[in-house]
């Protein structure tokens, strides 16, 4: 069943709309009526900026452009084609960007001037902080949850055990033959093969292009349960509400994109490009030092591959003799590590200080199993920000503990680092901690800064012996330089660029902070969380000015905490089951029953306007808490998280999944709407 939204503009063209089958060429007679009508909005655009308002929003997912109704068409379909088409005169050309026209492409990344939809991701001094707290549905949902994974569970064994005697071919895997054992036991396969695959549509989406606000899907069918899928040949874009595009810089046009397309030009695409000591770069000692000022420690270590940070790290920090504590949710790679690491493993109830303190005192009193000896080293192991949950650690009360216990401190900030806080620069900005009392801050950069590869940072002598004793570094490849130009670019526009001195003012050696902090400092000199200075950068790196003066960084920081708010808050007063604290731009919706996921899924999907989600069961979660995982992005308007809400209220209605507020203290979507800057505005404790 599908459910159709009417649409928010019957007057303006859906960029949303299904990808059609008529050749381009049908719709647009010749380059040259394209270039003409190019020319005619650029101009129409200069003059409407220099004589009326900007506009303050784009307008809600819709493909509202300068150019008339006949073009906007060609431009939606040219950006799915490489952004380029020779017509008959044989003219290559590009539609025009958001930053030549204001009102034309908005598909990776929404424009809005509204100053209300605006938030800041800060603690409040002296508020509670909240620990995670399960909420459970009514027993009939547990029931039957319980009793689909049973009818499942039986009836997929009755099948193997049928198949393998009447259907031998098909079960060829997993039985011996002409001598060899099987690969994977039948027992070890069967979720994978009785409810995952049958589920491969929610979990394995092919997708091309940007993946912003919008996204293209290729479409497909399966006619065997989905073993194999055959391509339809068409395309669909959709919403976004599934990547980790937290800030928006998962862009193929605009600042950062330029000066990666200048880097290779530069560099080429080799992975360690100009080759120095050690087989990087200039590039890397360049991202290094910036990473170490994003974060505000002395330095910091740049690996590849975000996975490879905590599995090859950890086990540079501690091994045979020392303990580590490690929250009970935390990620497959801290456990890769922890393994690897030879180190003793005791784990704690998620966020729960009190289990945490209690285990504390266990273990130092208790000392090594069988010989009592005091512990080498004692690390403590926690998640800035839980992807699974959207809760964010407690770091307030665990400094307290470290204070009195004494031991070291590993935070991984791979959903955090870039997404909370005022500067954007995590849970200690977030909570206004000194960053440098924490030992060691570990990242990512595939989630707020558009790249790939992960970080350590924290004091010098410790990254000094990572250096030395992580296996990434002596045998990891480095990172590729467009990717690393692309972390430096995006760092850099939050942070913001202090401009060098200009020739008049050479003599003087103090500049003013463009922020406006107060603070008088050299030119090379940097002060956390300020700007960077324009000298840490290569001298060939070149950012607009709107990215240059960290502007821009600050309102996509602004962006994504009002929208991480708006969504969480507006869920909840709908009635839905949902996890995590507001500030976090994850936002699971609790589903429960794993037939819900593929319902959900599609139904989303189908809508007038697509939506694309990702959802997530078992072993991900708990068996019986399957969830859909929204991820909000600075790049989304308010317009389209409200487009979410409406979708997830009718759909919500529907699988009777609605089990959080009770019916009279829910609030209508229409007032959601009406109401959402006083909804994000309401302290945690109201809202």
């Amino acid at each position: 069943m599908a459910i159709r939204s009417k649409s928010p503009s019957s007057g303006s063209q859906s960029i949303f709309k299904k990808r059609s089958t008529q050749s381009l060429s049908s719709t647009m007679a010749t380059a040259a009526s394209y270039l003409s009508a190019v020319s005619e909005a650029d101009a129409r655009a200069r003059t409407a900026r220099s004589s009326t308002p900007t506009p303050t929003a784009t307008p809600a997912l819709s493909f509202a452009s300068s150019t008339s109704s006949e073009h906007s068409a060609e431009l939606d379909e040219l950006e799915d084609n490489d952004d380029k088409f020779t017509g008959p005169l044989s003219v290559p050309f590009r539609p025009p960007t958001s930053e030549q026209v204001f009102s034309t492409v908005h598909t990776e990344f929404g424009h809005c001037a509204t100053e209300e939809y605006r938030h800041t991701s800060a603690h409040t001094p002296g508020a509670p902080i909240h620990g995670h707290v399960d909420k459970d549905p009514p027993y009939y949902i547990l029931l039957s949850t319980y009793i689909s994974y049973l009818i499942l569970i039986v009836l997929g064994h009755m099948r193997d055990f049928l198949g393998k005697r009447f259907h031998p071919k098909s079960y060829k895997h997993l039985m011996p033959h002409e001598g060899y054992a099987p690969l994977n036991s039948d027992f070890d396969s069967f979720y994978t093969r009785r409810l995952k695959t049958r589920m491969d549509e929610c979990f394995a989406q092919p997708v091309t292009g940007v993946a912003g606000r919008t996204i293209v899907l290729l479409d497909r069918v399966s006619l065997d349960y989905n073993r194999t899928q055959i391509p339809t040949g068409t395309k669909t874009r959709a919403l976004n509400i599934s990547s980790y595009n937290y800030l928006g810089f998962a862009q193929a046009r605009g600042g950062c994109a330029d000066v990666v397309e200048e880097s290779i030009k530069r560099y080429g695409v080799s992975t360690c490009g100009a080759r120095l000591e050690g087989g990087s770069s200039d590039l890397h000692t360049v991202g290094e030092k910036l990473v170490a000022q994003f974060v505000g420690t002395e330095d910091a270590l740049i690996s590849s591959m975000g996975f490879a940070t905590n599995s090859t790290f950890i086990p540079a920090l501690v091994g045979k003799g020392s303990l580590i504590i490690s929250d009970e949710l935390n990620h497959s790679s801290i456990r890769f590590g922890t393994r690897f690491s030879g180190a003793h493993v005791r784990m704690f109830k998620h966020n729960d200080m009190k289990s945490l303190e209690s285990l504390l005192r266990e273990v130092i009193s208790q000392g090594q199993p069988r010989t009592h000896r005091p512990w080498r080293k004692i690390m403590l192991i926690v998640e800035g920000l839980y992807s699974m949950e959207g809760t964010m650690v407690n770091l307030p009360a665990i400094m307290e503990l470290k204070k009195k216990y004494k031991f070291y401190l590993f935070v991984d900030e791979a959903h955090s680092i870039g997404a909370v806080g005022p500067n954007g620069r995590g849970v200690a900005d977030y909570y206004g901690i000194d960053p440098n009392s924490i030992d060691i801050l570990m990242g990512t950069f595939t989630k707020s800064f558009g790249a790939a590869g992960g970080y350590v940072a924290g004091k010098k002598a410790i990254i000094d012996r990572i250096r030395v004793k992580g296996y990434s570094g002596p045998y990891a490849e480095a990172m590729s330089i467009p990717v690393l130009t692309q972390v430096i670019a995006s760092m850099a526009s939050i942070m913001g660029v202090i401009p060098p001195l200009s020739p008049s003012n050479s003599s003087s050696s103090l500049v003013v902070r463009p922020n406006g902090n107060g603070h008088l400092l050299s030119e090379d000199e940097y002060h956390h969380p300020g700007p960077v200075p324009s000298k840490t950068l290569p001298g060939w790196m070149s950012l607009p000015p709107e990215l240059a003066s960290g502007e821009e960084g600050r309102t996509r920081l602004r962006r994504l905490a009002f929208n991480s708010f708006y969504l969480h808050r507006g869920l909840d007063k709908l009635g839905f089951i949902t996890y995590g604290h507001p500030s976090s731009p994850i936002v699971p919706l609790i589903l429960f029953n794993p037939g819900k996921m593929m319902m959900f899924h599609r139904m989303m999907k189908d809508r007038e306007v697509p939506i694309v989600v990702v959802v997530v069961a078992y072993p991900a979660t708990p068996l019986v808490t399957t969830r859909v995982r929204f991820c909000v992005s600075a790049a989304h308007t308010k317009e389209d998280i409200d487009c979410v809400l409406r979708a997830c209220d009718e759909i919500g209605d529907v699988m009777d999944i609605k089990h959080g507020l009770p019916r009279a203290q829910r609030w209508t979507v229409d007032e959601i709407s009406e109401r959402a800057v006083e909804l994000v505005n309401m302290p945690i404790e109201d809202a």
